[in-house]
């Protein structure tokens, strides 16, 4: 009897802890929802002025690469090679921005002016 007893306060919740319970549980729905919306984002990241585009999602998924015809020379492959990594490059740091920032309004670190790990 006194076993039950026990095991019947340890069903109970500390308040702190149902508080904190909730708050993780409607900051890893915020998240999620922050996830989904990166991954319907698209993002465009260029080089050579324009000559080569990248587009990706906010999630980093590569979505289109476009060169203009201007940009192709059969005696300059590298530097049309050059231009498309770096095309890729201003992309994905443009994405991990705004990933990084829709992630910190989606928890309460950005409040606090804390900044978050690239774990996402």
């Amino acid at each position: 009897m006194a076993a039950a007893k026990l095991m019947g306060m340890n069903e109970l919740k500390n308040p702190l802890q149902a508080m904190l319970e909730g708050q993780f549980a409607s900051m890893q729905e915020n998240i999620n929802k922050v996830l989904e919306e990166l991954e319907n984002t698209v993002i465009e990241g260029s080089a050579g002025g324009g000559a080569v585009q990248v587009k990706i999602t906010g999630s980093g998924n590569v979505l289109d690469v476009a060169i203009t015809p201007a940009a192709v020379s059969d005696q300059d492959i590298e530097l049309l090679q050059d231009l498309v990594c770096a095309a890729v490059r201003d992309a994905i740091a443009k994405a991990t921005a705004l990933k990084k920032e829709k992630l910190l309004g989606a928890t309460p670190f950005g409040a606090l002016g804390m900044d978050l790990p690239d774990v996402f």
